[in-house]
């Protein structure tokens, strides 16, 4: 028998097994059917192991006021991926998203955090370069439809094949759309519920 032969008895033999376990499991008792006696106790148990009566009331509403900030985060984060992975490296997306959630709130100038935002991602572009290119989009009435029309300007080809300057305006636009959702987030974070 060929090497190639004894693998394939031994797959087949190993698939054999692993059905005969699955059909031998007692499948009567399920863990997660709310109705059975086995899963009150078991969710008994989680709840004696797990208590709010040691944090104080302000560490609770604390502690869930970040959770949900760290879920908003991810939210923008995966919205950012969404309308920009398909079209530069997603890499580049997350080095642009993480610079620009440490910018969010900096008391510099829309124009100067774009700029900041793409640097690091952008390496070969002067700051002033990058400032010319950033301008539309900073002094734009709607950040937004600046954004859009950038994306429609940029030709939909794969990040290599584009030219430098349609990288960087890429670039740029990924980042205003990232600080201007970031933005919003902080408002509303901040705004009296």
């Amino acid at each position: 028998m060929s090497n190639q032969s004894v693998s394939q008895v031994s797959q087949s033999h190993t698939e054999l097994e692993f059905v005969q376990k699955i059909l031998e499991m007692d499948s009567s008792d399920y863990p997660w059917n709310p109705t059975s006696l086995e899963a009150e106790a078991y969710f008994d148990r989680l709840e004696q192991d797990f208590s709010l009566a040691d944090w104080q009331g302000e560490e609770i509403g604390q502690r869930s006021q970040a959770f949900m900030k760290q879920i908003d985060q991810l939210w923008v984060q995966q919205s950012l991926v969404e309308r920009f992975a398909l079209r530069m490296p997603k890499e580049m997306v997350q080095k642009i998203f993480n610079r620009a959630e440490q910018l969010v709130s900096s008391q510099m100038s829309l124009i100067d955090q774009l700029v900041q935002c793409v640097q690091e991602a952008l390496p070969n572009w002067g700051e002033d370069d990058l400032q010319v290119l950033a301008r539309p989009l900073a002094f734009a009435m709607r950040g937004s439809e600046a954004v859009d029309a950038t994306l429609q300007a940029v030709q939909s080809m794969e990040w290599s094949d584009l030219s430098e300057v349609e990288q960087a305006r890429l670039s740029l636009a990924a980042a205003h759309q990232t600080l201007m959702e970031l933005k919003q987030q902080n408002s509303a974070d901040q705004s009296p519920a």
